[in-house]
């Protein structure tokens, strides 16, 4: 998983941070967008961000960098090479589970009952 922070455009103070990334095991990229923290330390969570959206939670939702970065443009600064970057991350990190090295792994970890295909 690669996770970037972005600076939320300045009309929406109400927005802490911009993350944007690519989650392989979903094989979509992700945008979500943080709320700022409750100042109210006292209560559960009181400090932690809160997710006020978030995009790319579902197996191939954004399947471009192009589609994460569209949905993040309303809010965030858009660095230049962003797209590049978030390609790069898919290629680093495989765009799939069914990868050798993953298939390898799986297969260590739960091998096929005998009897079964």
């Amino acid at each position: 998983m690669s996770r970037h922070s972005l600076v939320p455009l300045p009309e929406h103070g109400a927005i802490y941070e911009i993350a944007i990334g690519w989650d392989r095991p979903l094989g979509s990229f992700f945008v979500i967008i943080f709320g700022t923290p409750d100042d109210d330390d006292s209560a559960p969570g009181g400090d932690e961000l809160t997710p006020l959206l978030w995009e790319g939670a579902a197996p191939g939702a954004l399947i471009t960098p192009e589609a994460a970065i569209a949905f993040a443009a309303p809010y965030a600064v858009i660095p230049d090479g962003l797209a590049a970057l978030l390609a790069a991350d898919r290629q680093a990190e495989g765009g799939s589970v069914d990868r050798p090295a993953q298939r390898s792994a799986l297969a260590a970890l739960w091998p096929k009952p005998k009897g079964r295909p």
